[in-house]
């Protein structure tokens, strides 16, 4: 198995929380070098501690910040566009606010942080490979979803016609759809049975994801092993697209 980074560099967004964090851990137990972006200074400064990466305080949400974090990392071998948000608003209440923060964090900056990293790629001869996080809600309608539902399939859409424009320059670029995974902001969220039992019959497994299972997924899709993979959506989700 082709799973020893050492030598290769990675950027990863939204690496002060969550599945960011968790790759960002996972990758530096690897071997890799790793540039963590993060609008969260302390979050930042504890996963320094922890792992020994390049910590990079950004807020992705203005452009020429993102275009910025992406060119301070350098020219880095891997991208993961971790970073994402969401407002829980419906049809009828969606707002501009609202609309305006899901677009821009889990939709516009991960297409800039693409765009800087692949020209910075493509001036170092090429190779490499983009990440993209998206979500089974992108596949499936959920409640007050709408902006983030339409930013995690819009981010699906945009990965393959990456992966088509940047396969000749020898970028792979792919996507993994996570099903609920149990950061705290979501374990929180799906505490009460009530909302949750529904939701986890669903799972052939019988389980939520761990913030680990996806990480290490994530990690198989940028190794070697997965040189023949690209354009492609993985689900992260215990089977849950499957039934």
């Amino acid at each position: 198995m082709e799973n020893n980074f050492e030598g290769r560099s990675v950027i990863i967004t939204g690496a002060g929380k969550g599945i960011g964090r968790a790759v960002t851990v996972e990758l530096a137990k690897r071997g890799a070098k790793t540039v963590a972006i993060a609008r969260t200074k302390s979050d930042l400064d504890s996963l320094a501690a922890e792992t020994g990466c390049t910590p990079i305080v950004a807020d992705l949400m203005d452009n020429a910040a993102a275009r910025a974090a992406i060119k301070e990392a350098g020219t880095c071998d891997h991208l993961i566009n971790c970073a994402g948000t969401n407002v829980l608003e419906s049809v009828l209440d969606m707002t501009d606010e609202g609309y305006e923060t899901v677009m821009g964090i889990n939709l516009r900056a991960a297409l800039i942080c693409a765009q800087e990293f692949a020209r910075a790629r493509i001036a170092a001869g090429g190779g490499g490979s983009i990440l993209n996080v998206t979500s089974i809600a992108g596949h499936r309608g959920f409640q007050d979803h709408m902006c983030y539902a339409a930013s995690k399939a819009g981010l699906e859409g945009a990965s393959r016609v990456m992966a088509k424009e940047l396969g000749p320059h020898g970028i792979r670029v792919n996507a993994v759809a996570p099903t609920v995974t149990m950061t705290e902001l979501a374990a929180e969220a799906w505490s009460d049975p009530a909302k949750a039992d529904p939701m986890m019959v669903r799972h052939p497994i019988g389980r939520f994801a761990e913030v680990e299972d996806v990480a290490r997924a994530m990690v198989m899709l940028l190794s070697g092993d997965a040189a023949m993979v690209t354009g492609a959506v993985l689900p992260i989700d215990g089977g849950f697209l499957a039934v």
